[in-house]
């Protein structure tokens, strides 16, 4: 059976994107499938300035919906990053094997500390290093496949390279992961700017659907989508961004086909309509169960605590062999005391 590791990091709020790029496979497919671990991953929400109680608050939250997206403690593993020191304790290691040039060219690197820099602020440096984090988040479990959006998959290439480079250096020790990417919705962009991301973290609520919104406020939203020049519905990605990014969240809530969904449609006002209508019925029942879940934290903070002890023992096994692949001295034990003296 093969191991599949993802995780959602607590940034912000998690969103429409979130749900139909990662979170709905995970609990319709990946947990089914394969021995799955999701993970909430908190040490990633460090590498820039933020509020710890928002961390702590949002940790919290995006957990429950990961159980209210459909994910079964019984059937996979879920827990917290932070709760699993072997994350850390493999990072600096596979910083060791990594290049200062491999770092700087990570697209998110990129973007990220310009946008510091254009706040006044500075860049810390866990941001040019956390790609290191992610690879042992990956490589810990020695996981087979890695479900990610696109604006990832750089990431999971670098975690392949490392995990080769180590292998061919000091022995075999990890299995070496691809991306799997969703087929349909795997990148949902912005309503208000369909050439950018819908991302948690992003300040552009008007353009985010939280899977958190009330129906009305999804409607409201989605209606306000920016559309393109002309009148015809098609997809065409390139030259009808807005209008494709609707076709293809009609798509992934309905199970159609956005290019032949784009035939369907005479005006931007219907596609929006039955988009909106298709997000209210998608995020109903993970609106429910979330409800639920709030009204008994102490499950949710047992499948949490339980889903930690799992990770941690699959992961030290992985984790020891690496710190005795590259030369690191083992623990030494305490002497045994003979009580009869």
């Amino acid at each position: 059976m093969a191991r599949v590791f993802s995780g959602v990091k607590p940034t912000g709020h998690l969103t429409l994107g979130n749900y139909l790029g990662a979170m709905r496979r995970w609990a319709d497919v990946d947990q089914h499938r394969s021995d799955a671990l999701f993970c909430i991953v908190d040490l990633h929400a460090l590498t820039v300035d933020h509020d710890p109680a928002r961390v702590r608050r949002l940790s919290r939250q995006a957990a429950t919906l990961l159980l209210a997206s459909g994910l079964d403690p019984e059937l996979c593993t879920v827990f917290v990053q932070s709760h699993v020191a072997e994350h850390t304790r493999l990072s600096y290691v596979l910083e060791c094997v990594a290049t200062d040039g491999e770092m700087r060219r990570m697209i998110q690197y990129k973007e990220k500390s310009v946008r510091e820099h254009a706040r006044g602020g500075s860049v810390r440096l866990s941001l040019l290093t956390y790609p290191a984090l992610m690879a042992a988040d990956i490589l810990a479990y020695r996981a087979d496949e890695v479900p990610v959006g696109d604006d990832q998959t750089q990431h999971v290439e670098l975690t392949r390279d490392l995990a080769v480079r180590f292998n061919q250096r000091y022995g075999h020790t990890f299995a070496v992961p691809k991306a799997t990417p969703p087929a349909v919705a795997a990148r949902v962009m912005n309503l208000q700017d369909p050439m950018s991301k819908m991302g948690k973290s992003d300040d552009s609520g008007p353009g985010i659907v939280y899977l958190l919104d009330e129906p009305d406020v999804v409607r409201r939203k989605v209606m306000r989508a920016v559309t393109d020049s002309g009148r015809d519905v098609v997809y065409d990605r390139e030259e009808r961004p807005g209008v494709a990014n609707l076709l293809e969240i009609l798509a992934a809530c309905t199970g159609g086909n956005p290019e032949a969904l784009g035939g369907v449609y005479e005006s931007y006002g219907a596609l929006k309509k039955d988009t909106a209508e298709a997000v209210v019925e998608v995020l109903r029942p993970v609106q429910a169960r979330h409800k639920e879940l709030c009204a008994d934290p102490v499950y949710v903070e047992g499948v949490l605590r339980e889903g930690a002890e799992k990770a941690r023992a699959m992961a030290r096994p992985t984790v020891d062999a690496a710190y005795r692949a590259i030369g690191l001295l083992e623990p030494v034990s305490e002497p045994v005391v003979n009580a009869a003296g």
